[in-house]
Parts: structure tokens; C-alpha cells; sequence
């Protein structure tokens, strides 16, 4: 089966070295996405994650799926401590997004991402039709 590169320029763009998205059949694995280059950088991981799961819903949209076929995310924050105490704002955004049908999500802290202001990094994988 051929692996078809895809880039989303308008939605989320990816940087010289990786493509946005790799679709192989009926799978979509979508690189890193962070709210890079929007009004939420170096805003609080509530308004960086609302952009990201944006751009990642965006993106299973223009393939021809939905937010409840992103079947498995890994979300990397640079502040776990953080991220904890947004407990009850992350529940109503991922509530928005997903609607009851959550993906797998693995939460790993990291030292950095790759621009300052970027605290929330999500990659996905997105089961299509």
C-alpha cells in the first residue's frame, strides 16, 4: 500500500524536513501540530490546545473524516504541573472536540518544543473510510 504525503499549508503548516500528514489506505498519521504562528503562541495551554485540536479536526475534516475518527493522540506539554491544574477547562475542550468518543492519548512532559510560546504539541493518527 503507498504511503501519500499530504500538506495542509492553509490549516497547519509543516515545517522543510516532514510532511503534515502521511495517509496509507485508511489511516492518517498527522505530525506534530502546535498553535505556531497564531494569536494562542505564547498564550496559556488552554488557548494552545483549542488551536491545535483545531487544526487537527481541520485536517481529519479535509481527508473526509471527523473528530471522533481521531482514534489515537499524543499530547506533549511543556509543564505537566500546568497542565494538571487545567484540569476542568481540558475536559470542556476535549468534550467540544470529541463529543464523548476521546482517542487514546498518551501525555508526556518535554523540556521544550520548538519555538518559545509553544507549550502543547499534539500528533494523531485518524482511522478514515
Amino acid at each position: 500500500m503507498a504511503a501519500i504525503r499530504r500538506e495542509y499549508p492553509g490549516i497547519a503548516p509543516a515545517g522543510p524536513s516532514y510532511s503534515r500528514g502521511v495517509r496509507s489506505g485508511n489511516l492518517l498519521f498527522i505530525s506534530g501540530c502546535t498553535a505556531r504562528g497564531t494569536d494562542a503562541q505564547g498564550k496559556s495551554m488552554i488557548d494552545q490546545l483549542r488551536v491545535t485540536l483545531d487544526r487537527i479536526s481541520q485536517i481529519a475534516q479535509v481527508e473526509g473524516g471527523a473528530s471522533a475518527d481521531i482514534v489515537k493522540i499524543t499530547t506533549f506539554v511543556t509543564s505537566i504541573a500546568d497542565w494538571r491544574e487545567m484540569g476542568e477547562e481540558q475536559h470542556v475542550v476535549f468534550q467540544e472536540y470529541f463529543k464523548g468518543n476521546y482517542p487514546a492519548n498518551t501525555l508526556v512532559e518535554i523540556g521544550a518544543l520548538a519555538e518559545p510560546g509553544l507549550d502543547v504539541e499534539i500528533e494523531a493518527i485518524v482511522v478514515l473510510e
